[in-house]
């Protein structure tokens, strides 16, 4: 039987672990015979000596088994889900998700909440009216067997030692270590019973791996422990130079969502949203390439297919379907406050992670795990990169109910814009490379 401090001092100097000796630490968690301390040595020692392939792998079966591993084997169908390293803006998973669902999708998704900057799928999906997150596993199932679809938020019984092993990253500063980050998000995505997993790696100012070769590192790791793991994986690598969509916060998000899954929705959201749904229904199977999987995710949104799966969803999942056609029903603001420009020219940069901290002080996000969300709250961009702006003009909308960080913010915004004279062309695609796993 391996002892802690034995496999502590053999990563500290530089050897790789067996897998034995990583299953024995994970169950060490449940059994409560490796201390806090210990395993805090050993992320800091897998923090600077990284870890193989090999070693990676082991550690996301040995967190995804320290829990249930659910089996949809009696749902018919391909099972795909979306994960996305997280951005300003990125509500993308209320829209791909019934988009893929109604083009014969199986979507299981347990999404996460925002922390900093970043915005969560479940805080927007809360801020529909009686909209229920936490679910059973058991009614996880029936969900996703009577709509195609199901979002809801960790359970206890899914992947426990990854809630173990991230708050002591959090309180060690190891939380930017890329095996460390692949094993927590694949051991939560595995534990789902998926047959596919779609990732969208973000990478920029706004995002958590802001220099693109440390994204495409992440991406390649993590469709590795997928691939090794039977899974099929599939990852775009994408900008978040500036926020994604025109709406930053929770029930502005949710409206901008409808309003995708409407066909109406700023050009950037639905171009990623589309092109990551089709990766799904090419992921499940049910198209023979690429270009015919997005068309038909382009028909669930021309023929209100995909909309009608939302209103679903929503109604499966104990909130108010008529926030479908009447997005008024949403949390609002006491008080809508616009922020003009001081000088004209053309948008040259929006930095995201100014406008996702601003948001966060209005109330929007969280400065700690345990913070309260005002779903009311949030930002509406009226321009970004590549619009002309005269002196004056409205760069942004700031819903706002408390204003006692309202200065800062406003402050915040205004930095995170920059203006040059003449014409300055916007990113055509969002997307900028793409890497495939397990297709053949």
């Amino acid at each position: 039987m391996p002892r802690a401090v034995d496999v502590i001092r053999k990563k500290r100097d530089g050897g790789a672990l067996s897998t034995a000796e990583i299953e024995w630490m994970v169950g060490g968690i449940a059994r409560g015979d490796v201390a806090d301390y210990q395993w805090s040595a050993l992320l800091m020692a897998i923090f600077y000596r990284g870890m193989d392939r090999a070693e990676t792998v082991a550690l996301t079966d040995a967190m995804m088994r320290s829990g249930v591993v659910v089996d949809l084997s009696s749902i018919p169908g391909a099972k795909v889900d979306k994960h996305s390293t997280g951005g300003v803006g990125d509500k993308t998973s209320l829209i791909l998700a019934p988009i893929a669902a109604a083009a014969g999708v199986m979507v299981p998704m347990v999404s996460g909440r925002g922390l900093g900057h970043t915005g969560g799928t479940l805080d927007k999906l809360e801020s529909i009216p009686g909209f229920q997150v936490d679910v059973t596993l058991d009614r996880y199932k029936e969900i996703l067997r009577e709509t195609g679809l199901v979002l809801i938020g960790q359970t206890k019984e899914i992947a426990p030692a990854d809630k173990f092993l991230y708050a002591l990253r959090d309180a060690t500063s190891t939380v930017e270590s890329i095996p460390l980050i692949a094993a927590s998000i694949m051991s939560k995505k595995l534990a789902e019973g998926i047959d596919g997993l779609v990732l969208d790696v973000k990478t920029g100012d706004g995002a958590f791996m802001e220099r693109l070769e440390d994204a495409r590192t992440l991406a390649e790791t993590m469709c590795d422990v997928g691939h090794s793991m039977g899974k099929k994986m599939v990852a775009l690598i994408t900008r978040m130079d500036q926020p994604l969509g025109r709406a930053v916060g929770n029930a502005v998000e949710v409206a901008e969502s409808i309003a995708c899954l409407k066909g109406e929705g700023p050009a950037d959201l639905m171009d990623l949203s589309l092109d990551l749904a089709a990766e799904m229904v090419l992921l499940a199977g049910l198209a023979g390439t690429i270009e015919e999987a997005r068309g038909a995710c382009e028909r669930t949104v021309e023929d209100g297919s995909a909309l009608e799966r939302f209103r679903h969803l929503i109604a499966a999942q104990g909130g108010d379907p008529n926030v479908v056609d009447d997005p008024g029903l949403l949390p609002r603001p006491r008080r809508v406050v616009e922020l003009a420009a001081d000088r004209g020219g053309c948008v040259a940069r929006l930095r995201s992670r100014p406008i996702g901290v601003a948001t966060m002080l209005l109330g929007a996000g969280r400065a700690r795990v345990d913070s309260s969300i005002d779903p009311a709250v949030g930002v509406i961009l009226h321009k970004k990169v590549g619009d002309l702006v005269a002196p004056g003009d409205s760069l942004c909308s700031l819903l706002v109910d408390d204003e006692s960080e309202l200065e800062r913010a406003c402050e915040m915004i205004s930095d995170a814009y920059r203006f040059e004279d003449g014409v300055v062309e916007a990113p055509t695609t969002v997307v900028i490379d793409r890497l495939v796993a397990g297709l053949d």
